[in-house]
């Protein structure tokens, strides 16, 4: 049968009172999507943040009649552009197999795919990350990701220990792995990402010797080859001092998640530590890269 869906662009701080009226009026799903195009980043373990503004995509059974919630909507002060408040007739369908088609197999570099699960990798003689996609982390699409996971590809080496700080999926962790580094230590703190990411390991055969995942504060102490940190600006900012006690003298950093009015900051700060390369744009994103100072180098 068909249903109803109802878009609605609202204030972020007013989302749950309003999702659980649109569940008491009769939807039997709701949604969040970003209404900007903005990144977030978890501060504390557990949370749930949100876009500044958020539309909320609900669906109800075709045959209920949504007056009296478009009417109440019309009034909400937290729905921004009550004129655009509309009700998309969707016709029944196969869901799962209709989102499956829309993820396809990714390249990256020359020799780096992010393949989904349930399909054949193209190369089968390719680095092959299996990983599905995911709303609660990355699954390599996002630009940010994927000139993290390109740089991967051209600078790990065999042997190589390395930080993914931030590690969400996992998906630049095992990327790592699968390029020959040593020892991949996945750091976030959030336990979800945890979790997800010691799946994703297994899923591509990686041994807990290899790659093991921590929050924060159990982080063996210990200096990598490489850290790759593709979080966001103010949680970059404030992890400089640490990364540069992560990163052996010589060793490489890559730093991501920020846009570019935010670069020059960054630079500045990690200068400190590190000798900083010329950063690398893609769309509005920036990633930038340096290698870590002797210790009698900083300042």
């Amino acid at each position: 049968m068909p249903w109803q869906q109802l878009k609605i662009q609202v204030q972020s701080t007013q989302i749950e009172p309003l999702e659980q009226h649109l569940l008491e009026q009769g939807a039997l799903s709701v949604s969040y999507l970003d209404a900007e195009d903005q990144a977030i980043f978890q501060i504390e373990p557990g949370s749930t943040p949100l876009w500044d503004k958020s539309y909320l995509l609900c669906l109800f059974e075709a045959a209920l009649n949504l007056s009296d919630v478009l009417a109440w909507l019309q009034q909400h002060p937290a729905v921004i552009n009550k004129q655009t408040l509309q009700i998309e007739i969707l016709e029944d369908q196969d869901w799962k197999r209709s989102w499956m088609q829309d993820f396809q197999a990714q390249r990256f570099g020359e020799k780096l795919w992010i393949c989904p699960s349930w399909q054949t990798p193209p190369d089968s003689n390719a680095i092959n990350i299996m990983l599905d996609p995911g709303l609660a982390f990355g699954s390599g699409s996002h630009a940010t990701t994927s000139m993290c996971l390109q740089w991967l590809e051209q600078f790990v080496v065999e042997g190589s220990e390395v930080i993914d700080y931030g590690c969400g999926s996992g998906v630049l962790a095992i990327a790592a792995a699968l390029l020959g580094a040593r020892r991949v230590y996945a750091v976030d703190n959030d336990p979800q990402a945890i979790t997800a990411t010691v799946d994703n390991s297994r899923r591509n055969k990686i041994s807990d010797d290899v790659l093991s995942a921590h929050l924060p504060d159990t982080l063996p102490q210990m200096q990598a080859d490489i850290l790759i940190a593709n979080i966001l600006a103010e949680p970059l900012l404030e992890l400089a001092a640490r990364f540069s006690e992560l990163v052996k003298p010589g060793g490489k950093i890559v730093l991501s998640g920020l846009l570019q009015d935010q670069t020059k900051p960054l630079l500045d700060s990690y200068r400190r530590w590190f000798s900083m390369e010329s950063p690398l744009q893609q769309q509005e994103w920036m990633r930038l890269s340096g290698s870590r100072l002797d210790q009698g180098s900083s300042e």
